[in-house]
This record gives C-alpha cells, structure tokens and sequence, in this order.
C-alpha cells in the first residue's frame, strides 16, 4: 500500500555510508582492534586490554583483599614448606637445606605422637559434649514461652569471653583447696594436677566456654522448622520422644554436621586454655601438638622441625575435614 509508514516507498537503492567496507566485522567495545592486513592483535597488547576490562568491572575492590590474602597467608604457607626443608633457626642464621630429614625425625619423635594423642583425646571429650549439650539447650529454650531473650544472652555470653579471662576463672575453681567444685562437692581432687583429672577439667572449660555458637545454629536451625509438621505427626499418634528423634533429629542433621566440622577443627587445634590452665599439664599429659610445635619453634629454636610437624598436622586436619565431607555426603546421598 503506497505511503504506508510500515512500507518503505519506492525510489533509488540506498548508498552504503562511508565507513569499513561491506562483511567487515565490527570491534566491540573492549576489544583489541584490528592490526593492518586484517589481522586481529594478539599478546601483550590483547592480554593488557583484558584486565583493563577486568578492573573496568570492579577487580581494583577485590585488589586490596588479595593483595593481604597473598601477603599473610599465601607467602607464609610457601615460606613454611620451605623452612620444613632446611635446618634453620629464629633469625635464619646458618641455614643448610637438609631435605625431608625434618619429616622423617618427626615420625621418629614420640613426643609427636604423645602429643597428638593427647590432641586426639582432648577432641574426642569436646566434640559429644558440645552436640548434645547445645542441642539440649537449644530444645530447651525453643520450647520456653517467657524469657527466651536472657537464656539466650546467658548461653552465648562466654563465648564473648577472651580465652585468658575463661582460664584464670577456671583455674580459680578448680583450685584443689579453696576452689568453687571442690568446696560444693566435699572433696579434694587436684583437678588440673593429674593428667586424667586435668584433661577432663580443660574439656569442661571449653564446653562451658564454647557451646553457646553451637547453641545459637541450633535454636535457628529448630525456628526453621514448619510447626505444620509437628502437628501433623501428633495427629498420626507420635508422642514427643518419637517427634524428637524422627522429626527434629534428622531435620536438623546438616546443622550437626556443620558443628561437629566445625568443633572438629578448633579442637586439633587446641592451645590457649590448655597452656593457660595446665602449662601442658604433668609429664606432658595435656600437651597438645600445637604447643610442642610452639616450644619447638620459639624455645628450642628449630623453625625447620617446627614447620614440619606443622604441616603434618596440617594434612591431619585436612584429612579428617575431607572424611567428615564424605561421610556427610554419602549419607546424604543415601536418603535420597
């Protein structure tokens, strides 16, 4: 139809502008241009016009945070291996490269062993006792009606505490004379005295000082939960155990492995309340490999030996973190 605005009238071919000549791709924005000869450039020139479009697009914000992740954790993990491969001192003052001879004097060291068992051990009390403790707690308070607020302040608050301050409180209480436990009970045990007895005591302590982080990833956890299926297993005939252990258990299970991970790698680590309350305990029977790694380093003056014990814990944590993944992971796999 002529003169239709959706029909272009009838006249004379259109002139091409002037400009690159017809086929000829067109250069994004961004990209390198064309060399002569039609050829795109490539290399240095390319790769420098790539990260200039990188920081275009907010690179220079992460800048700062990979800059101290290269400078405080980075550049110390190499330097570690490299000392772990040279007999060497605090100030670096003769130092011979000596190979694996460090690792293999490690595996010999049964003061490496005893202190990983040690370590093992004092894992092996905190680890239960902070899962069922702070899912108890948490149960507890998800179930008040009045004053929930001050539980949860009362629980979570020796979190907040410095490890120096928990020690010292302990310490006093455990005192086998005039201390708070030995006073209430009628008895005279030297708590932090004897390796069992000071073990055991450590581990309290740090149940008492660390639940409340498990307990507040619990009591959310059970705050997600839909009322709906509570009540929809009460009207089937379950009864409060069987609606604990086949409802709430299982639903918060990623919860408990989160923690049980979680509480894993902060007690292989161990060394504030144990060196501040036992000083590694008689004959050795609390010390925990970090802090031989320590008097190693920084008494004995052996940064080399040191740093080789260190990365075997290393690839110990390690180790037990991955079989932890897995053994979650297959469960879960399991359910589905």
């Amino acid at each position: 139809m002529s003169g239709s605005p959706l029909t272009p009238a009838a006249g004379p071919a259109p002139v091409p502008a002037a400009g690159p000549a017809a086929g000829a791709a067109v250069t994004p924005a961004g990209e390198a241009a064309a060399a002569p000869g039609g050829r795109r450039r490539s290399g240095p020139a390319r790769t420098l016009n790539r990260l200039d479009g990188l920081f275009q697009h907010g690179a220079w914000f992460l800048a700062p945070f990979l800059a101290l992740y290269a400078l405080f954790l980075i550049w110390p993990l190499l330097s570690g291996v490299w000392y772990s491969l040279n007999e060497t001192n605090l100030a670096g003052i003769d130092t011979e490269f000596i190979g694996l001879d460090n690792y293999r004097e490690a595996f010999d060291d049964p003061a490496v062993w005893d202190s990983l068992r040690n370590t093992v051990v004092f894992t092996a009390l905190v680890t239960p006792m902070i899962v069922v403790t702070a899912f108890g707690l948490a149960l507890l308070t998800h179930h008040l009606k009045y004053g929930t607020w001050f539980w949860r302040l009362a629980f979570f608050a020796p979190f907040l505490l410095p490890s120096a301050v928990v020690s010292d409180l302990w310490e006093w209480m455990y005192q086998p004379d005039f201390g708070l436990f030995n006073n209430a009970l009628g008895t005279r045990v030297p708590w932090l005295l004897e390796g069992g007895w000071a073990m055991f005591s450590v581990a309290l302590t740090t149940l008492w000082w660390t639940v409340g982080f498990a307990y507040l990833l619990y009591l959310a956890a059970l705050h997600a939960i839909p009322a709906q299926l509570y009540e929809a297993a009460e009207l089937d005939g379950a009864g409060p155990l069987k609606r604990l252990w086949y409802l709430t258990v299982p639903l918060v299970r990623s919860v408990t492995g989160l923690i049980v991970i979680l509480t894993l790698l902060a007690s292989l680590q161990v060394f504030d309340q144990i060196f501040l309350m036992t000083a590694g305990g008689p004959n050795n029977e609390t010390r925990p490999v970090v802090q031989y790694i320590v008097q190693q380093g920084f008494t004995g003056y052996r940064i080399g030996y040191a740093s080789a014990v260190s990365y075997i814990v290393f690839v110990l944590i390690v180790s037990v973190t991955l079989l932890r993944l897995l053994a979650v992971r297959k469960r879960e796999e399991a359910l589905r």
